[in-house]
């Protein structure tokens, strides 16, 4: 079957909302216990928009949505403003078809693009397939944190993979103030 990696529409994040959803409900990728409404997919959407951060959307020859994935700042400092964390998801029906690594692949091309250094992933520690995707896509393993979460009744561990962006990039000059001395 052959699939096309597009940005995501406004009237995509009914089928995202869908996916989104069902990882809430049936598995341990999304760490939210409660289901989302549409205004907060949309809500979503346009944080990313404001942010010139991309979703991407996998579809079929109809156009349906089968998977989709996004980036975001990974932490709210300046300091990290070269470091994003990513979120890639698969409509269950459609695991296991190459989804996930077309749309990993798209995204981390988008995230050079925005002259990002570092992408981060925050793994279940007990997603094998989503830790074994990201090894092949080159991310390693920086750290477990163990029992840091709870869902289904019982406590989970966190794995953190990184992918560098631009090995041996020299760091950025700081863009901190100068402070002047007016004595």
């Amino acid at each position: 079957m052959t699939y096309l990696i597009r940005d995501a529409l406004p009237a995509d994040m009914i089928a995202v909302l869908a996916i989104y959803n069902d990882a809430v409900l049936n598995t341990t990728a999304i760490w939210n216990e409660q289901p989302v409404d549409l205004a907060n997919r949309q809500a979503w959407f346009s944080a990313r928009a404001t942010q010139a951060y991309p979703i991407l959307v996998a579809v079929d020859a109809v156009d349906q949505v089968l998977g989709y994935c996004s980036f975001g700042d990974w932490r709210p400092f300046e300091g990290f403003r070269h470091t994003v964390e990513h979120s890639v998801y698969v409509r269950a029906d459609q695991r296991g078809n190459g989804l996930g690594p077309l749309l990993m692949k798209a995204l981390i091309e988008r995230a050079k693009a925005c002259d990002k250094h570092m992408m981060v992933a925050a793994i279940e520690s007990g997603n094998t397939a989503s830790i074994h995707l990201h090894e092949k896509l080159g991310f390693v393993s920086t750290g477990h944190m163990p029992q840091v979460g709870t869902k289904f009744g019982r406590w989970l561990d966190l794995t953190f993979m990184q992918l560098d962006l631009s090995p041996g990039a020299c760091a950025p000059p700081s863009q901190a103030p100068t402070v002047k001395n007016t004595a």
